[in-house]
């Protein structure tokens, strides 16, 4: 009898690499973005990434972080990598599910995080941790008793193959 495969990655590990290929999508040069929503029976329900709305064409509209005029910069126009995910669901409810993302998430999508339902997020980094936004993040997620920690994977690189 052959012995089952030994290195094969966790489920938790599998979750965040998809978070972070969904932000392979991104046309953002300077921060992609990728989250990954897993339903309490651990199936991925939904996947997203930062970008333009559907029909905004990514060569009409700015990538630039910073300009005089607001209306000259990204912010104004991308949709974040884990509201996409909630509008991008393929099932009726997140209600209880669990969101894996690149980025630990703003203001606008910890609003939507608690709302949908969503029970734990789970981040790879948190780079922004002193900014208004994420401060305001944590306090709603703290009040909503919506718990969120750092991704602590055993997984150091994935190399996928297309050769073999």
């Amino acid at each position: 009898m052959t012995a089952k495969r030994l290195d094969a990655i966790s489920k938790e590990d599998w979750y965040m690499v998809t978070a972070m290929l969904a932000a392979q999508r991104s046309k953002d040069p300077n921060t992609q973005v990728g989250a990954c929503i897993v339903n309490p029976s651990g199936i991925i329900v939904a996947t997203g990434y930062n970008g333009l709305p559907r029909g905004c064409s990514d060569d009409e509209f700015p990538w630039t972080r910073e300009a005089q005029n607001p209306l000259d910069t990204k912010y104004l126009y991308v949709v974040h990598a884990e509201s996409n995910a909630i509008l991008n669901k393929n099932t009726a409810s997140l209600e209880g599910g669990l969101l894996y993302g690149t980025l630990f998430p703003c203001n606008e999508c910890a609003k939507l995080i608690i709302q949908v339902g969503i029970e734990e997020v789970i981040y790879f980094s948190d780079k922004y941790h002193d900014t208004d936004q994420s401060i305001a993040s944590r306090r709603m997620l703290d009040a909503a008793k919506v718990s969120y920690r750092q991704y602590c994977g055993k997984l150091k690189q994935i190399r996928l193959d297309f050769e073999s």
